[in-house]
């Protein structure tokens, strides 16, 4: 199976190979970590048993905060190793943890190249994050008696639609597979439906709920306020937007702003993916807005701000939540465009007024939590925003109430982490 496999591996690289290379050219992707991608991983202990967790990206990656802390602490003689796939997850991975752990790209699917990736990493255990099960990967873990398991595990509508054609093949591929914590029981369900075996399916909740700090300040927000001058000012924060969306937020804020009462708040949009931001920067000279570059900002570290429509670019990594913490209204992005959603937890948490639209299955289950608590606002389309965006700036209670519940949502919600670190336990100890 494996070295059929290895075939249609190569097979498929061949097919795309156009694709990457433009990728390559066109966004500075896969340039780095090729020597990981074929296996090579340097370890500096070979001798000590490592801990394997893979987050493709930077939401698994943040997802793992919270049990990557615990398990530090459970477990201080095996070493901890976190893979990713994607370079802004490797980024991610490297600032919060690169100083500790070992930060490396998740190999290629190949059977020699995963063989040499255990070889060098020794696990005892291996972790994955929501749903990122390889064959090859599983099979090289069942030949060397490393349990896998699954953490946060969920299955997306279409993800689902697409396995259970391929049932035959998953119930193999689940059969090497130790565990699976899943966020929900629909996602348990799930699982089963594709052959995972039931006894090995258990529901912990979602870990991502652990990580959205509770919080009404973050570091290092007042500097870059002051960065921007931007102090005790209202701002509406559109966060992790995807393709065509910031031409919709952008027709919605110019329509809102029109009327008199709402001119005194400004709008600050940041991208998910650091390759858009030259063409979010073009989308909003397009429409006819000055706007600011944070990149640039933060390079002078002063800005000279004075028109109070300006539209702010956060055109840099790891400054999300503290533009969120800044925010009044808070809209969730990649949700108008059918792209699955970004992270509702991380704004909600900060006890602010958290919208989204309506295409947010990689959230279901916090979705739901947030929308049947108050907790969050959901909106339809560019009309439906506009009028949101009106009403949270006209009625401040009403954003003041939602964003209160949806603190409390999250809070409620919250102790996954627990819950899941006693089942590694139990397959460590």
């Amino acid at each position: 199976m494996k070295y059929f496999l290895n075939v249609v591996y190569i097979i498929a690289l061949i097919i795309i190979s156009p694709l990457i290379l433009y990728r390559i050219i066109a966004h500075n992707r896969y340039k780095k970590g090729l020597q990981n991608r074929l296996g090579k991983i340097n370890n500096e202990n070979k001798d000590k048993k490592s801990i394997w967790i893979h987050a493709v990206s930077v939401g698994e990656v943040n997802a793992a905060k919270t049990i990557i802390g615990e398990l530090e602490k459970k477990f201080p003689n095996l070493q901890i190793a976190l893979s990713t796939t994607t370079d802004t997850g490797f980024d991610t991975a490297t600032k919060f943890f690169g100083e500790k752990h070992n930060i490396f790209y998740f190999p290629f699917d190949f059977s020699w190249t995963m063989a040499r990736a255990f070889k060098n990493l020794s696990p005892a255990i291996c972790l994955l994050m929501e749903l990122e099960v390889w064959p090859n990967f599983v099979q090289t873990a069942a030949e060397t008696n490393v349990p896998v398991v699954v953490l946060n595990g969920r299955i997306s509508d279409k993800s689902f639609s697409r396995y259970k054609l391929i049932k035959a093949i998953t119930k193999k591929i689940f059969s090497k597979i130790s565990l699976i914590l899943c966020q929900t029981e629909e996602y348990a369900s799930r699982f089963v439906k594709i052959g995972a075996d039931k006894d090995k399916v258990i529901v912990t909740g979602s870990l991502k709920y652990d990580t959205a700090q509770i919080s009404d300040k973050i570091d290092e927000a007042d500097q870059l306020a002051a960065q921007l001058r931007i102090e005790g000012e209202n701002l509406i924060v559109a966060g992790g937007t995807g393709n065509d969306e910031e031409a919709i937020i952008l027709d919605a804020y110019r329509n809102v702003i029109g009327k008199p009462q709402c001119r005194n708040y400004r709008l600050v949009i940041v991208p998910r993916k650091p390759e858009r931001f030259n063409e979010v920067a073009g989308i909003i000279k397009q429409r006819g807005f000055a706007f600011l570059r944070y990149s640039e900002v933060k390079k002078k570290n002063n800005a000279p701000i004075t028109d109070k429509q300006t539209i702010i670019l956060g055109d840099t990594m790891g400054d999300l939540r503290k533009f969120y913490s800044l925010a009044k209204i808070i809209f969730v992005g990649r949700s108008l465009v059918p792209m699955g959603g970004s992270d509702m937890m991380e704004a909600a948490a900060l006890g602010k007024c958290t919208i989204f639209g309506p295409h947010t299955f990689n959230f279901r289950q916090p979705v739901n939590a947030l929308l049947e608590g108050s907790g969050a606002i959901m909106v339809k389309d560019r009309e439906q925003l506009q009028q949101i965006f009106k009403k949270c700036i006209l009625e401040p209670e009403f954003a003041q109430q939602i964003a209160k519940n949806g603190q409390q949502i999250i809070k409620d919600n919250q102790g996954a982490t627990a819950k899941t670190l006693e089942q590694i336990e139990k397959l460590l100890n």
